[in-house]
């Protein structure tokens, strides 16, 4: 069983940066995190993905200025944002792809961006 608290989320100006950060309790050691998000009105969508060996992919929106890393020791996966911008304004979920059919979502935190 896994739980994820998601955590970093706020109120920004537009060029501005957020380090979100997701939680988990249970070995998240062997499974496959990503971030998604979900504006208003629309269909949840994959922002950025990390495997188990830290490799990395993005959507081409949020390319070059999301960063996904995992810290294993703290069984902590994040996202670092840059160069924020309105249209990033959605909530934010962090979810484990695992072994076992493990497929675990957090709660999300919302980011929201003022132009």
């Amino acid at each position: 069983q896994v739980h994820l608290v998601e955590s970093g989320g706020g109120l920004v100006q537009a060029g501005g940066s957020l380090r979100l950060s997701c939680a988990a309790s249970g070995s998240i050691r062997n499974s496959v995190m990503g971030w998604y998000r979900q504006a208003p009105g629309q269909q949840r969508e994959l922002v950025a993905t990390i495997t188990t060996g830290s490799r990395a992919n993005y959507a081409d929106s949020v390319k070059d200025r999301f960063t996904i890393s995992r810290d294993s020791a703290k069984n902590t996966v994040y996202l670092q944002i840059h160069s924020l911008k309105p249209e990033d304004t959605a909530v934010y979920y962090c979810n484990a792809r695992g072994p076992w059919g493990l497929d675990a979502w957090g709660q999300g935190t919302q980011v929201t961006v003022a132009s």
